[in-house]
């Protein structure tokens, strides 16, 4: 990945430099703030920014939004500022100084899984088409791209829970491309069952769905969310089975802007 530090403290962007570049990303440090436009719009994967002296931060996040020429992944710097502060101002996420070297590690894994996810949400050559009370993959980006805008804008928080039929291709190989379809189109009835009205489910593989939560009312709706999905699909009866394997599905809870993985349930449903 290309990744930009824009920070006048060395320590920070040497020790960020020396952890990433050796794993083959591309780092390059801009430590002056001014003619940052011209180097945004360059292109990158992550920004790291550190905006001191500046008090009001939203608008430098959101000029950097603007200039970039893709939905790049932005991390706030800082000795006082922490998660709800970057997020309430335009960023991703955020990191404390002094650093802690495992923390640029887990940063960068989730800027690496939002970037391929919001690739493949914006590929309009594979889509699936909205049906039975499940929408196509492009009309969940335009809702996905929005939760990260208002994110910015209003400090929204936002979740989606994936629903993944994880051996779908290996139940494609040695049963028929037929079994697999249907045990991936039983799964989508269940889940629009088990839903309730105001939750917005959409297709993004073959074998994945997804689930939007907006606007929780409380920290722990989400996971609660999330292990009630996992709890009904581990007890599903109406999702067919194969006769030479189980069927393995997994429920993942993804927090947004950040694109930390908060729960993660593996089920498999038995022959």
């Amino acid at each position: 990945m290309k990744i930009l530090i824009v920070d006048r403290d060395d320590v920070t962007s040497h020790l960020i430099k020396s952890r990433l570049e050796p794993m083959g990303h591309t780092v390059e440090i801009h430590p002056d703030k001014s003619n940052l436009d011209e180097v945004i719009r360059l292109g990158w994967d992550i920004v790291f920014v550190d905006p001191s002296p500046m008090t009001t931060i939203q608008p430098m996040a959101m000029q950097i939004r603007r200039t970039s020429r893709n939905n790049l992944y932005m991390v706030l710097l800082s000795n006082t500022l922490g998660f709800e502060d970057a997020v309430t101002a335009g960023f991703n996420d955020a990191m404390s100084k002094p650093l802690d070297p495992s923390v640029v590690m887990d940063i960068v894994e989730r800027a690496d899984y939002m970037n391929n996810l919001l690739r493949h949400l914006s590929n309009d050559e594979v889509d699936f088409p909205s049906a039975g009370g499940v929408i196509a993959k492009s009309a969940y980006n335009q809702l996905f791209l929005s939760c990260i805008d208002r994110a910015g804008r209003y400090g929204e928080t936002a979740n989606t829970i994936f629903i993944t039929f994880e051996n779908y291709k290996d139940i494609a190989a040695k049963d028929g491309s037929y079994d697999a379809e249907l045990i991936a189109a039983k799964l989508a009835q269940h889940l629009v069952r088990i839903r309730r009205q105001s939750d917005i489910i959409a297709q993004l593989r073959e074998n994945e769905y997804a689930l939007l939560l907006l606007r929780p009312m409380s920290e722990t709706e989400p996971v609660e969310a999330a292990n009630r999905f996992a709890e009904s699909l581990s007890k599903c009866t109406d999702l067919p089975t194969t006769p030479y394997m189980d069927v393995d599905l997994k429920v993942t809870l993804l927090s947004l802007p950040q694109g930390k993985k908060v729960v993660e349930h593996k089920l498999t449903l038995r022959q």
